[in-house]
Protein backbone atom coordinates (compact mmCIF):
# COMPACT_ATOMS: atom_id res chain seq x y z
CA UNK A 1 0.00 0.00 0.00
CA UNK A 2 1.01 3.61 -0.69
CA UNK A 3 0.40 4.98 2.92
CA UNK A 4 2.31 1.86 4.12
CA UNK A 5 5.58 2.01 2.32
CA UNK A 6 5.29 6.21 2.83
CA UNK A 7 4.86 5.98 6.59
CA UNK A 8 7.88 3.12 6.30
CA UNK A 9 10.38 5.60 4.73
CA UNK A 10 9.04 7.91 7.20
CA UNK A 11 10.02 6.12 10.45
CA UNK A 12 13.40 5.15 8.96
CA UNK A 13 14.16 8.43 8.19
CA UNK A 14 13.05 9.61 12.00
CA UNK A 15 15.38 6.86 13.36
CA UNK A 16 18.42 8.53 11.82
CA UNK A 17 18.06 11.67 12.93
CA UNK A 18 16.43 10.84 16.35
CA UNK A 19 16.43 7.76 18.34
CA UNK A 20 13.22 8.30 20.51
CA UNK A 21 11.48 5.65 22.62
CA UNK A 22 8.57 5.91 20.45
CA UNK A 23 6.02 3.05 18.76
CA UNK A 24 3.67 3.53 16.59
CA UNK A 25 0.90 0.65 16.74
CA UNK A 26 -1.86 0.67 13.67
CA UNK A 27 -4.98 -0.50 13.29
CA UNK A 28 -3.79 -3.23 11.16
CA UNK A 29 -1.82 -4.79 13.77
CA UNK A 30 1.66 -3.70 12.55
CA UNK A 31 4.19 -1.49 14.61
CA UNK A 32 6.71 0.78 14.25
CA UNK A 33 9.64 1.67 16.43
CA UNK A 34 11.54 4.55 16.50
CA UNK A 35 14.47 3.17 18.58
CA UNK A 36 16.66 -0.15 19.60
CA UNK A 37 15.18 1.21 23.05
CA UNK A 38 12.59 -0.26 24.93
CA UNK A 39 9.70 2.24 24.13
CA UNK A 40 8.30 5.03 26.83
CA UNK A 41 5.27 5.91 24.93
CA UNK A 42 3.28 4.51 22.54
CA UNK A 43 0.87 6.25 19.95
CA UNK A 44 -2.07 3.77 18.97
CA UNK A 45 -3.51 4.81 15.07
CA UNK A 46 -7.33 3.93 14.77
CA UNK A 47 -7.23 4.32 11.21
CA UNK A 48 -5.43 6.00 7.98
CA UNK A 49 -7.12 9.38 8.81
CA UNK A 50 -4.58 10.12 11.22
CA UNK A 51 -1.38 9.23 9.57
CA UNK A 52 -1.56 12.89 7.89
CA UNK A 53 -1.15 14.80 11.12
CA UNK A 54 2.24 12.16 12.14
CA UNK A 55 3.41 12.90 8.39
CA UNK A 56 4.18 16.41 9.86
CA UNK A 57 4.60 16.31 13.46
CA UNK A 58 4.09 19.67 14.66
CA UNK A 59 2.86 20.29 17.94
CA UNK A 60 -0.29 21.67 16.45
CA UNK A 61 -0.76 18.76 14.07
CA UNK A 62 0.39 16.81 17.07
CA UNK A 63 -2.07 17.89 19.64
CA UNK A 64 -4.89 18.44 16.88
CA UNK A 65 -4.92 14.38 16.72
CA UNK A 66 -4.95 13.88 20.06
CA UNK A 67 -7.36 16.08 21.39
CA UNK A 68 -10.02 14.93 17.95
CA UNK A 69 -9.71 11.41 19.22
CA UNK A 70 -7.36 10.66 16.29
CA UNK A 71 -4.61 9.13 17.82
CA UNK A 72 -4.66 7.41 21.60
CA UNK A 73 -1.26 8.09 23.64
CA UNK A 74 0.11 5.63 26.49
CA UNK A 75 2.54 6.54 28.36
CA UNK A 76 3.59 9.38 31.29
CA UNK A 77 2.91 12.22 30.76
CA UNK A 78 6.07 14.05 30.93
CA UNK A 79 7.54 11.40 28.15
CA UNK A 80 4.52 11.94 26.12
CA UNK A 81 5.73 15.87 26.33
CA UNK A 82 9.41 15.59 25.79
CA UNK A 83 8.72 12.81 22.59
CA UNK A 84 6.20 15.33 21.19
CA UNK A 85 8.63 17.75 21.76
CA UNK A 86 11.46 15.62 20.35
CA UNK A 87 9.35 14.39 17.26
CA UNK A 88 8.85 17.93 16.28
CA UNK A 89 12.60 19.43 16.65
CA UNK A 90 14.28 16.92 15.10
CA UNK A 91 11.66 16.12 11.95
CA UNK A 92 10.80 19.53 10.76
CA UNK A 93 12.38 21.24 8.07
CA UNK A 94 14.15 24.47 9.33
CA UNK A 95 11.04 26.89 7.92
CA UNK A 96 8.52 24.73 10.03
CA UNK A 97 10.77 24.30 12.80
CA UNK A 98 11.27 28.26 13.39
CA UNK A 99 7.80 29.13 12.48
CA UNK A 100 5.68 31.13 14.68
CA UNK A 101 2.26 31.44 15.46
CA UNK A 102 1.78 34.43 15.07
CA UNK A 103 -1.00 36.28 13.83
CA UNK A 104 -2.43 39.46 14.74
CA UNK A 105 -5.84 39.73 15.84
CA UNK A 106 -8.21 42.29 15.93
CA UNK A 107 -9.28 42.72 19.97
CA UNK A 108 -12.82 44.42 20.26
CA UNK A 109 -14.72 44.23 23.52
CA UNK A 110 -17.26 41.40 22.18
CA UNK A 111 -14.71 39.14 20.96
CA UNK A 112 -12.15 39.96 24.29
CA UNK A 113 -15.34 38.90 26.66
CA UNK A 114 -16.05 35.84 24.20
CA UNK A 115 -12.36 34.26 24.70
CA UNK A 116 -12.20 34.35 28.25
CA UNK A 117 -15.78 33.08 28.67
CA UNK A 118 -14.59 30.00 27.02
CA UNK A 119 -11.19 29.55 28.63
CA UNK A 120 -12.39 30.79 32.27
CA UNK A 121 -16.20 29.78 32.41
CA UNK A 122 -15.48 25.98 31.77
CA UNK A 123 -16.83 26.23 35.79
CA UNK A 124 -15.39 26.76 38.99
CA UNK A 125 -15.16 23.38 40.21
CA UNK A 126 -13.34 22.05 37.23
CA UNK A 127 -10.23 24.68 38.00
CA UNK A 128 -10.81 23.71 41.77
CA UNK A 129 -10.04 20.41 40.79
CA UNK A 130 -6.51 21.34 40.09
CA UNK A 131 -5.40 25.02 41.57
CA UNK A 132 -4.44 26.02 44.90
CA UNK A 133 -7.11 26.22 47.30
CA UNK A 134 -7.40 29.68 46.91
CA UNK A 135 -7.97 28.86 43.05
CA UNK A 136 -4.90 31.44 42.13
CA UNK A 137 -4.48 31.23 38.21
CA UNK A 138 -1.18 32.18 37.67
CA UNK A 139 2.52 31.52 38.10
CA UNK A 140 3.40 30.90 41.72
CA UNK A 141 6.55 32.37 43.51
CA UNK A 142 8.47 29.82 44.94
CA UNK A 143 10.92 31.70 46.79
CA UNK A 144 12.73 29.09 48.74
CA UNK A 145 12.06 25.78 45.88
CA UNK A 146 10.20 23.87 48.72
CA UNK A 147 7.05 25.66 49.07
CA UNK A 148 3.82 23.51 48.32
CA UNK A 149 1.67 25.32 45.82
CA UNK A 150 -0.44 26.93 48.05
CA UNK A 151 2.04 28.59 49.98
CA UNK A 152 3.93 29.42 46.89
CA UNK A 153 1.21 31.15 45.50
CA UNK A 154 0.53 33.14 48.41
CA UNK A 155 4.09 34.58 48.29
CA UNK A 156 3.54 35.36 44.37
CA UNK A 157 0.60 37.77 45.53
CA UNK A 158 2.63 39.27 48.88
CA UNK A 159 5.85 39.35 46.23
CA UNK A 160 3.82 41.60 43.96
CA UNK A 161 2.13 43.69 46.61
CA UNK A 162 5.85 44.47 48.36
CA UNK A 163 7.33 45.57 44.80
CA UNK A 164 4.88 48.23 44.02
CA UNK A 165 4.72 49.07 47.95
CA UNK A 166 1.25 48.96 48.84
CA UNK A 167 -0.26 51.40 51.72
CA UNK A 168 -3.59 50.90 53.81
CA UNK A 169 -6.20 53.49 52.42
CA UNK A 170 -4.46 53.48 49.10
CA UNK A 171 -7.17 52.39 45.86
CA UNK A 172 -6.10 49.22 44.20
CA UNK A 173 -7.19 48.25 40.62
CA UNK A 174 -6.67 44.34 39.92
CA UNK A 175 -7.16 43.74 36.25
CA UNK A 176 -8.12 40.73 35.22
CA UNK A 177 -8.86 39.80 39.40
CA UNK A 178 -10.07 36.46 39.07
CA UNK A 179 -11.22 34.24 42.05
CA UNK A 180 -10.21 37.21 43.79
CA UNK A 181 -7.22 35.74 45.79
CA UNK A 182 -5.12 38.76 45.26
CA UNK A 183 -7.83 41.69 45.96
CA UNK A 184 -8.63 40.02 49.11
CA UNK A 185 -4.98 39.80 50.28
CA UNK A 186 -4.33 43.33 49.46
CA UNK A 187 -7.57 44.27 51.13
CA UNK A 188 -6.82 41.71 54.25
CA UNK A 189 -3.30 42.17 54.94
CA UNK A 190 -2.30 45.16 53.45
CA UNK A 191 -5.20 47.77 53.97
CA UNK A 192 -5.78 48.76 50.60
CA UNK A 193 -9.01 49.54 49.20
CA UNK A 194 -9.81 47.33 45.95
CA UNK A 195 -11.47 47.15 42.79
CA UNK A 196 -10.95 43.64 41.13
CA UNK A 197 -12.23 43.52 37.17
CA UNK A 198 -12.97 40.17 34.97
CA UNK A 199 -15.13 39.11 32.29
CA UNK A 200 -15.99 35.62 33.67
CA UNK A 201 -19.16 35.07 34.58
CA UNK A 202 -18.08 32.46 36.97
CA UNK A 203 -14.83 33.95 38.22
CA UNK A 204 -17.52 37.35 39.07
CA UNK A 205 -19.62 35.23 40.57
CA UNK A 206 -17.23 33.23 43.27
CA UNK A 207 -15.16 35.97 44.26
CA UNK A 208 -17.74 38.05 45.11
CA UNK A 209 -19.45 35.09 47.25
CA UNK A 210 -15.71 34.59 48.61
CA UNK A 211 -15.47 38.47 49.19
CA UNK A 212 -19.05 38.29 51.12
CA UNK A 213 -17.93 35.20 53.41
CA UNK A 214 -14.73 36.95 54.44
CA UNK A 215 -16.31 40.35 55.44
CA UNK A 216 -14.46 42.42 53.09
CA UNK A 217 -17.63 44.31 50.69
CA UNK A 218 -17.19 47.28 52.18
CA UNK A 219 -12.98 47.42 50.64
CA UNK A 220 -13.73 45.36 47.79
CA UNK A 221 -15.57 46.00 44.50
CA UNK A 222 -15.37 43.05 42.10
CA UNK A 223 -16.76 43.68 38.51
CA UNK A 224 -17.79 42.22 35.42
CA UNK A 225 -16.08 45.13 33.16
CA UNK A 226 -13.57 45.24 30.58
CA UNK A 227 -10.15 47.44 31.15
CA UNK A 228 -11.00 50.04 28.46
CA UNK A 229 -13.98 50.91 30.02
CA UNK A 230 -12.67 51.63 33.93
CA UNK A 231 -12.94 55.10 35.39
CA UNK A 232 -11.23 56.66 37.96
CA UNK A 233 -7.53 57.32 39.52
CA UNK A 234 -5.86 54.52 41.30
CA UNK A 235 -2.62 54.79 43.81
CA UNK A 236 -1.93 50.51 42.51
CA UNK A 237 -2.46 48.88 39.84
CA UNK A 238 -1.54 45.27 38.92
CA UNK A 239 -2.27 43.11 35.68
CA UNK A 240 -1.65 39.08 36.37
CA UNK A 241 -1.62 37.12 33.64
CA UNK A 242 -4.23 39.43 31.54
CA UNK A 243 -2.42 40.76 29.27
CA UNK A 244 -1.76 37.62 26.72
CA UNK A 245 -5.18 38.28 25.79
CA UNK A 246 -4.71 42.60 24.78
CA UNK A 247 -2.95 41.98 21.48
CA UNK A 248 0.31 42.96 20.30
CA UNK A 249 -1.42 45.82 18.50
CA UNK A 250 -3.28 47.07 21.28
CA UNK A 251 -0.22 46.76 23.91
CA UNK A 252 0.33 50.98 23.62
CA UNK A 253 -3.59 51.65 24.13
CA UNK A 254 -3.18 48.93 27.09
CA UNK A 255 -0.42 50.20 29.40
CA UNK A 256 -1.88 54.16 27.36
CA UNK A 257 -4.97 52.99 29.62
CA UNK A 258 -3.16 51.92 33.19
CA UNK A 259 -1.02 55.23 32.80
CA UNK A 260 -4.41 57.31 32.84
CA UNK A 261 -5.73 55.33 35.42
CA UNK A 262 -2.50 56.10 38.16
CA UNK A 263 -1.90 58.43 40.19
CA UNK A 264 0.65 61.01 39.74
CA UNK A 265 2.17 58.83 42.54
CA UNK A 266 0.89 55.76 41.42
CA UNK A 267 2.93 52.58 41.17
CA UNK A 268 1.81 49.79 38.62
CA UNK A 269 2.77 46.10 37.95
CA UNK A 270 2.52 44.13 35.20
CA UNK A 271 2.94 40.24 35.33
CA UNK A 272 2.67 37.97 32.01
CA UNK A 273 3.47 35.11 29.64
CA UNK A 274 5.75 36.59 26.94
CA UNK A 275 7.45 34.84 24.12
CA UNK A 276 11.21 34.13 23.54
CA UNK A 277 11.57 35.01 20.08
CA UNK A 278 12.08 38.53 19.36
CA UNK A 279 11.43 38.81 15.67
CA UNK A 280 7.62 37.71 15.58
CA UNK A 281 6.43 36.17 18.81
CA UNK A 282 4.88 33.16 19.36
CA UNK A 283 5.82 29.93 19.99
CA UNK A 284 7.77 27.31 18.01
CA UNK A 285 7.07 23.99 16.24
CA UNK A 286 3.04 24.98 16.08
CA UNK A 287 2.65 24.95 20.29
CA UNK A 288 1.57 28.20 19.72
CA UNK A 289 -1.12 27.37 17.04
CA UNK A 290 -2.32 24.35 19.07
CA UNK A 291 -2.83 27.04 21.88
CA UNK A 292 -4.81 29.65 20.21
CA UNK A 293 -6.58 27.06 18.01
CA UNK A 294 -8.10 24.81 21.19
CA UNK A 295 -7.15 26.83 24.73
CA UNK A 296 -6.91 30.75 24.49
CA UNK A 297 -8.37 32.10 21.43
CA UNK A 298 -6.96 35.40 20.35
CA UNK A 299 -3.95 35.06 22.79
CA UNK A 300 -0.65 36.60 21.90
CA UNK A 301 2.38 36.47 23.71
CA UNK A 302 4.33 39.85 22.86
CA UNK A 303 8.38 39.16 23.09
CA UNK A 304 9.67 41.38 26.42
CA UNK A 305 11.40 43.88 24.52
CA UNK A 306 8.06 44.93 22.69
CA UNK A 307 6.43 44.61 26.28
CA UNK A 308 8.98 47.69 27.28
CA UNK A 309 8.75 49.41 24.71
CA UNK A 310 5.44 49.41 24.10
CA UNK A 311 5.02 50.62 28.21
CA UNK A 312 7.17 54.07 27.10
CA UNK A 313 4.76 54.59 24.47
CA UNK A 314 2.09 54.31 26.63
CA UNK A 315 3.17 57.03 29.08
CA UNK A 316 5.03 54.26 31.47
CA UNK A 317 8.36 53.89 32.58
CA UNK A 318 9.93 50.34 33.94
CA UNK A 319 11.50 50.47 36.89
CA UNK A 320 11.81 46.97 38.09
CA UNK A 321 11.87 43.89 35.45
CA UNK A 322 11.95 40.13 36.82
CA UNK A 323 11.71 36.90 34.59
CA UNK A 324 9.97 33.78 36.80
CA UNK A 325 9.76 31.23 33.90
CA UNK A 326 11.21 29.06 36.17
CA UNK A 327 8.63 29.39 38.56
CA UNK A 328 6.23 28.97 36.23
CA UNK A 329 7.47 25.58 34.67
CA UNK A 330 7.45 24.43 38.29
CA UNK A 331 3.98 25.61 38.82
CA UNK A 332 3.06 24.09 35.70
CA UNK A 333 4.17 20.89 36.57
CA UNK A 334 2.32 21.22 39.79
CA UNK A 335 -0.75 21.80 37.75
CA UNK A 336 -0.19 18.86 35.58
CA UNK A 337 0.05 16.15 38.32
CA UNK A 338 -3.18 17.36 39.90
CA UNK A 339 -4.66 17.38 36.96
CA UNK A 340 -3.60 13.96 36.69
CA UNK A 341 -4.66 13.00 39.76
CA UNK A 342 -8.17 14.38 39.99
CA UNK A 343 -8.60 12.22 36.27
CA UNK A 344 -11.63 10.62 37.08
CA UNK A 345 -13.14 13.55 38.62
CA UNK A 346 -12.35 15.44 35.94
CA UNK A 347 -13.70 12.96 33.42
CA UNK A 348 -17.09 12.83 35.21
CA UNK A 349 -17.08 16.95 34.96
CA UNK A 350 -16.19 17.30 31.37
CA UNK A 351 -16.06 15.82 28.03
CA UNK A 352 -13.47 13.93 26.61
CA UNK A 353 -12.25 16.50 24.57
CA UNK A 354 -11.73 19.04 27.01
CA UNK A 355 -9.96 16.81 29.36
CA UNK A 356 -7.37 16.23 26.78
CA UNK A 357 -6.93 19.59 25.74
CA UNK A 358 -6.17 20.98 29.29
CA UNK A 359 -3.82 18.18 29.95
CA UNK A 360 -1.58 18.49 27.01
CA UNK A 361 -1.85 22.18 27.71
CA UNK A 362 -0.44 22.04 31.32
CA UNK A 363 1.94 19.83 30.81
CA UNK A 364 3.35 21.40 27.77
CA UNK A 365 3.38 24.45 28.90
CA UNK A 366 5.63 23.56 31.72
CA UNK A 367 7.78 22.10 29.36
CA UNK A 368 8.03 25.40 27.53
CA UNK A 369 8.88 27.22 30.52
CA UNK A 370 11.64 24.84 31.32
CA UNK A 371 13.09 25.08 28.12
CA UNK A 372 12.71 28.99 27.35
CA UNK A 373 10.02 28.80 24.20
CA UNK A 374 8.24 31.04 26.86
CA UNK A 375 8.75 33.55 29.97
CA UNK A 376 6.89 35.07 32.84
CA UNK A 377 8.09 38.50 33.34
CA UNK A 378 6.90 41.03 36.25
CA UNK A 379 7.73 44.55 35.50
CA UNK A 380 7.39 47.61 37.74
CA UNK A 381 6.27 51.03 36.75
CA UNK A 382 5.29 54.16 37.10
CA UNK A 383 4.38 57.31 34.79
CA UNK A 384 7.38 58.81 32.70
CA UNK A 385 9.19 61.52 33.46
CA UNK A 386 9.65 61.77 37.14
CA UNK A 387 11.86 64.00 38.84
CA UNK A 388 11.56 61.62 41.97
CA UNK A 389 12.07 58.40 42.79
CA UNK A 390 8.67 56.27 44.11
CA UNK A 391 10.31 53.21 45.15
CA UNK A 392 13.76 52.64 47.44
CA UNK A 393 17.26 52.90 45.57
CA UNK A 394 17.74 49.53 46.65
CA UNK A 395 15.88 46.93 45.85
CA UNK A 396 16.23 45.02 49.59
CA UNK A 397 12.66 46.50 50.36
CA UNK A 398 11.38 44.30 48.15
CA UNK A 399 12.54 41.70 50.31
CA UNK A 400 11.91 42.66 53.86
Amino acid sequence: MVWERKLTTWVEDVRKKAALPLRLELWNGKKFDFSNETPCVTVKVPGASALTYLLTPSLSNLGTAYVEGKIDVKGRLTDIINLAHGLAQKTLEPEGKLARFARKFTHTKEKDAEAIQYHYDVSNDFYSLWLDPNMVYSCAYFENDDEDLATAQIKKIDHILNKIQVKPGQRLLDIGCGWGALVMRAAEKYGAECVGITLSEKQYELARERVRAAGLSNKIDIRIEDYRDVKGTFDRITSVGMFEHVGLRHLPAYFGKISSLLSENGIAMNHGITSTDPESGGTPYGGGEFIGKYVFPHGELPHIGLVLKTMQEGGLEALDVENLRFHYAKTCATWADNFEAQTDAIKRMVDEKRYRIWRVYLAGSSYSFANDLIALYQVVCVKSGRRAPLLPMSRRYMYS
